[in-house]
C-alpha cells in the first residue's frame, strides 16, 4: 500500500513541477521534436529538467525565463511549433540559415517582447502572419530567402521599432506599403519578389479642369496667391536657416546615420554608426558588459546582420581634429589578418566618441578560462594550453615581423589573450597603445600595460621595443602553467612572493616544479612537455632585452626547434654568472642545478 501511495505521490508532484515551471521547457521541447537534428545540437535539451536554462543554445535572464534561443545554421530541418508563442519573455528567436519549413505560426505574434525575428536562408512557405504587427518592441525582421507569399501585411506599418527590414527573394505579390516605418527602408528590403511597383507621383496640373467658370478661376487665382504668400511665410526661416549654416563652419567627423547609409566601408574596413552600435548593446547597458580595462570598457552587441559583436568603447578623453589620425591608425590595424589575431570588422568616430568593433569570442579569454569559468565549464586541459602558447606566439610574431609598420603589443597578458570557438588562441588589443596616444605622436608615449607583466626596462624608462612584448608573452606562459595571476597580494599570506615571476624562480630554486603546475589540471600533464614551456618562459623574461629571444625564434622552441641549444647554452652563461656572483658575494645561497639556473639578481621582474 505504502508503495502505491509513494507512487502516487512522486507521480503528482512531478505533474505539478512541470506544469508551474517548466512551459517554455515544454514548448522548447515541441520544437526540439518536430526537427530533425542531424548534427544533434538539441542534445542538451532535456525534457526532464524543472527549466531550459541549462541547455545550450538558450539564454535566461535572472528569473530563469527564456530571453534567447540561438540555433542559426545548426543544419535543422522540419516545421516550426504553435508552442513557440509560449515564451513570453523571448527577445531573440535566431532560426536563419537552416532547413526549416512549413509556415509562420500566428502564435508568435503572442512574443510581445520579441526584439530580433531571424527566419532568413530556410524553406518557409505560406503568408507572413499578421500577427507579427502586434510585436511592438520588434527592431529586426528577416525573412529573405524563403518562399514566402501572398501580400505585406499592412499592420507591419505600424511597428514603429523596427529598424531593420528584409522580405526579400521571397514570392510575395501585391502592393509595397508605403506608410508607416516601411518609407525608411531601401527598395533592397523587397526585391525578389512579384511585388507591384512603387506608382510614380503625377506632376501637379498647371491647367484648370476644362468647363470652370471664370468665377471659379477668380476664386482659384486668388487662393493661389494666398497660398503662395503663406508658403513664402513659412519659408522664410527656412531660408535664413539654410543661408546660416552654410555660413557657419561645419564639424567634420565620421559618423553616418544608420538609415540614410548603413553600409559605408573604407577598404575592407566598415564604419559604423553611432545609433547603429547604440542598438546593438541596448545602448550600452551595463548588463552587456564583458571587460573593462586600461583601454575602456568592451560590450557585447547583436548587429543588424544578426551577428554577435565584442564593441570596445575607448575611453581616452578627446580633443578638437585627430579624426583621420584615428582613421589611418585604425586602417592599419586592420591590415593586420592573421588567424591568431582578433580581426577588426569595423569602428566609428563621433567628436565625442571613439570606438572598435570586433567578433565577439565565444570561449572569452585565457584569464578568465583559468581562474572565472563556471563550474559546469570544464577547466583548459593540458593539450589545450599547449596550443594556445604556440598560437598566441605566432600571432606576436606576425604583428612584430610581418606587418609594415611593426605593432609592438604593450600589454600582452593572459586576459588579452582570446579563445574561438575552438579554443583557437586569438590576440587581441594589439595596436590600441598606438592608437590611444595619436594626438602626441611627437613625444614619447606612457607606460602602458599591467603590473607583474611588464618587462623593467620599458617600466624604467618608458621605451618600449618587441622584447617587452616578449617578456609579457613569457608571463603570460607562466599563467598558463600555473593559473595564477601574474601579481596576486593573496600569495602573501603564504609568506611568497607577489609576482608571479619570482615565485616561479622561487619554487625552481627548491625543486619544487610539481607546485608549480595548476592544480586543475589533475596531474594530467606531461613534465617534460611543462618543462620545456618553463624553459621558453624563463628565456622570455630575462632581464636584458636584447638575451631575450625574438617571437620568431620563440616560435621555433615551441615547435620544438632550437629550444635545448639555447637552453643549454643560457645554463653556461649562468653557471658563469653565478660563480662570479659567488666570487664576488660568498653570502649568496642560490643553487645552480639542472632543473634551474637563475640568479636572482638577474631576471627580478618588474617592482
Amino acid at each position: 500500500m505504502w508503495e502505491i501511495w509513494s507512487s502516487a505521490f512522486f507521480l503528482l508532484f512531478h505533474l505539478v513541477l512541470r506544469v508551474s515551471g517548466n512551459a517554455e521547457g515544454d514548448a522548447l521541447n515541441a520544437l526540439k521534436t518536430n526537427l530533425a537534428d542531424p548534427g544533434n545540437v538539441l542534445q542538451s535539451w532535456d525534457p526532464t529538467l524543472v527549466n531550459p536554462c541549462t541547455w545550450f543554445h538558450v539564454t535566461c535572464n535572472s528569473e530563469n525565463s527564456v530571453t534567447r534561443v540561438d540555433l542559426g545554421n545548426a543544419n535543422l530541418s522540419g516545421p516550426l511549433v504553435t508552442q513557440l508563442g509560449n515564451l513570453p519573455n523571448l527577445q531573440y528567436l535566431e532560426l536563419y540559415s537552416n532547413n526549416i519549413s512549413g509556415k509562420i505560426p500566428d502564435e508568435l505574434g503572442n512574443l510581445t517582447n520579441l526584439v530580433s525575428l531571424d527566419l532568413y536562408l530556410n524553406k518557409l512557405s505560406g503568408q507572413i502572419p499578421k500577427t507579427l504587427g502586434q510585436l511592438q518592441k520588434l527592431r529586426f525582421l528577416r525573412l529573405n530567402n524563403n518562399t514566402l507569399s501572398g501580400t505585406i501585411p499592412m499592420n507591419l506599418t505600424t511597428v514603429t521599432s523596427l529598424q531593420v527590414l528584409d522580405l526579400s527573394n521571397n514570392e510575395l505579390t501585391g502592393d509595397i506599403p508605403t506608410n508607416g516605418s516601411f518609407s525608411l527602408f531601401t527598395p533592397i528590403s523587397f526585391n525578389g519578389n512579384k511585388l507591384n511597383p512603387l506608382p510614380a507621383s503625377p506632376p501637379p496640373s498647371l491647367t484648370p479642369p476644362s468647363g470652370a467658370s471664370n468665377g471659379n478661376s477668380a476664386i482659384g487665382a486668388i487662393a493661389g496667391g494666398v497660398a503662395a504668400g503663406a508658403a513664402l511665410l513659412f519659408a522664410g526661416p527656412a531660408i535664413v536657416l539654410a543661408y546660416w549654416r552654410r555660413r557657419k563652419p561645419q564639424d567634420h567627423f565620421f559618423d553616418v546615420p544608420a538609415e540614410e547609409d548603413p553600409e559605408v566601408h573604407l577598404g575592407q574596413l566598415k564604419r559604423f554608426s553611432l545609433r547603429e552600435l547604440q542598438v546593438a548593446t541596448d545602448n550600452f547597458s551595463h548588463k552587456n558588459i564583458l571587460g573593462r580595462g586600461g583601454f575602456g570598457k568592451v560590450y557585447k552587441g547583436r548587429l543588424a546582420d544578426g551577428s554577435l559583436a565584442a564593441v570596445k568603447r575607448l575611453k581616452e578623453e578627446r580633443t578638437q581634429g585627430g579624426e583621420l589620425q584615428f582613421q589611418t591608425e585604425v586602417e592599419m590595424i586592420s591590415m593586420a589578418v592573421h588567424r591568431n589575431l582578433l580581426r577588426l570588422r569595423g569602428f566609428c568616430m563621433t567628436p565625442t566618441e571613439r570606438l572598435l568593433v570586433y567578433p565577439y569570442m565565444v570561449n572569452g579569454s585565457v584569464a578568465s578560462c583559468l581562474r572565472e569559468r563556471p563550474e559546469s565549464q570544464p577547466p583548459l586541459d593540458w593539450p589545450k594550453r599547449k596550443r594556445i602558447a604556440l598560437g598566441s606566439a605566432r600571432g606576436l610574431a606576425y604583428l612584430h615581423d610581418h606587418c609594415d609598420p611593426k605593432i609592438i603589443h604593450r600589454d600582452v597578458k593572459a586576459a588579452n589573450i582570446l579563445l574561438d570557438e575552438e579554443f583557437e588562441a586569438v590576440v587581441g588589443d594589439f595596436g590600441l597603445a598606438k592608437l590611444m596616444d595619436y594626438k602626441d605622436t611627437h613625444v614619447t608615449t606612457a607606460v602602458r600595460g599591467t603590473i607583474g607583466h611588464i618587462a623593467p626596462e620599458y617600466l624604467s624608462t618608458g621605451k618600449s621595443s618587441e622584447k617587452t612584448d616578449v617578456f609579457g608573452y613569457g608571463v603570460m606562459l607562466l599563467e598558463l602553467i600555473t593559473g595564477q595571476r601574474a601579481f596576486d597580494l593573496a600569495r602573501l599570506a603564504n609568506d611568497d612572493d607577489v609576482m608571479l615571476l619570482d615565485w616561479v624562480k622561487g619554487l625552481l630554486k627548491d625543486k619544487k616544479l610539481e607546485m608549480l603546475v595548476d592544480a586543475d589540471l589533475q596531474g594530467i600533464y606531461i613534465d617534460d612537455e611543462v618543462e620545456q614551456l618553463i624553459q621558453v618562459a624563463l628565456l622570455c623574461t630575462q632581464s636584458s632585452p636584447m638575451e631575450r629571444p625574438k617571437m620568431s625564434e620563440v616560435v621555433r622552441m615551441l615547435e620544438g626547434d632550437g629550444l635545448a641549444e639555447r637552453w643549454e647554452e643560457w645554463q653556461k652563461e649562468e653557471i658563469f654568472r653565478q660563480e662570479f656572483n659567488h666570487n664576488h658575494h660568498p653570502n649568496t645561497n642560490w643553487i645552480v642545478d639542472s632543473s634551474s639556473h637563475i640568479p636572482p639578481d638577474e631576471l627580478s621582474g618588474p617592482r
